[in-house]
């Protein structure tokens, strides 16, 4: 499918990172400008772990907008060995929080708190499994034993097939997947699960982390994330996914700004920023695949529909318009570096 332009339901972010305070403040425009509604991370330092903490988090959020935007943050709560099944009630009839994340304890950014077993959460499955409410896994072991590719494969053996035995109907959101077997896992599972997958892991495997777009060697640390960008034969089984008919796959940014000296850094942080483009480059991967009649279900109806959620009734509009992406982006007092910086991009927004 060829087209020039292309109109669509206002599209959600099912996996958004905003941070918090002045950083916050810098990155809230973007995701605003381009989707209605965006699931937000709570591993902020310190996590949000209870009820409480999310709406204060969500007041600051409303506080931080725009005025001129319209945009409602769908919050989360992070959650921890210690977590309480009253806690998941209270969450649940808060009816702002709207799911609960699973990270495994020194997985990736802020989850030094999290999970160090999930047997320990067995009560808390019992209640969500019970409410409906959404489980979201960031799927990897964290065991120094297993290669960095390899702990999302790993992670489906060891710790999801025996968590969806145990709770065959908790609702479960396996985030930012990466490779063909996590493909293959959603797929073909049974029971309520569905998946996020990024724009940067259906553009890019991991050759874009180590040389330059023209073959030269060099470390790209803002190609550089969790999970880590796959093979090649990886990246393919995503873009079939993501434009393929299955209602299970929707759009998540897992856009993750972090200040430029933090990934320009001898341990840099994990994480790409996309929300000044995440549209934009979402488009980009569908129209390499000639599937932009794909594209709507994808980005506007698949993640509400699997979150019991109305779809949005306004909608935005891309053009086939080249434009260049800044090098970089004010990040409270300091500055990101987005995810193709200072690069083409082929498509645009219209305001």
């Amino acid at each position: 499918m060829s087209v020039d332009t292309l109109t669509i339901a206002r599209p959600d972010d099912w996996h958004l990172h905003l941070r918090d305070g002045a950083a916050m403040g810098s990155v809230l425009q973007h995701t605003a400008r381009q989707f209605a509604r965006a699931i937000v991370m709570p591993n902020l330092a310190p996590p949000i772990t209870t009820t409480e903490q999310a709406a204060a988090y969500r007041q600051r959020i409303h506080q931080a907008l725009p005025r001129e935007l319209v945009f409602e943050p769908l919050m989360t709560i992070y959650l921890t060995d210690h977590t309480a099944p009253d806690e998941i009630r209270r969450a649940h009839e808060s009816a702002f929080v709207h799911a609960v994340k699973l990270y495994p304890a020194g997985a990736t950014t802020h989850s030094a708190s999290g999970v160090t077993n999930v047997r320990r959460c067995a009560r808390v499955f019992e209640v969500m499994q019970r409410i409906g409410m959404p489980l979201l896994v960031h799927g990897e072991v964290t065991s120094a034993q297993v290669d960095v590719f390899d702990r999302e494969r790993v992670f489906i053996e060891q710790v999801l097939i025996p968590l969806r035995r145990d709770f065959p109907l908790l609702k479960i959101v396996f985030e930012h997947i990466t490779t063909a077997e996590a493909v293959s896992y959603v797929r073909e599972e049974k029971g309520p699960i569905g998946a996020t997958i990024t724009a940067h892991h259906l553009l890019f495997n991991r050759n874009s982390i180590f040389m330059t777009t023209d073959g030269q060697p060099g470390m790209r640390p803002h190609y550089y994330c969790l999970p880590v960008l796959k093979r090649e034969a990886h990246r393919r089984a995503l873009v079939s996914a993501a434009t393929s008919e299955s209602a299970r796959f929707f759009l998540g940014t897992d856009s993750a700004p972090h200040a430029k000296g933090d990934k320009e850094a001898a341990c840099g942080c994990a994480g790409c920023f996309t929300a000044a483009s995440a549209l934009e480059l979402y488009m980009e991967a569908f129209d390499q695949a000639n599937a932009l009649d794909r594209f709507e279900a994808f980005a506007s109806f698949n993640g509400p529909d699997f979150y019991d959620l109305p779809r949005n009734s306004q909608t935005v509009t891309l053009a086939r318009s080249a434009w260049t992406l800044p090098a970089e982006f004010p990040l409270g007092d300091a500055s990101v570096v987005p995810l193709r910086a200072g690069g083409t991009l082929q498509w645009t927004l219209q305001a």
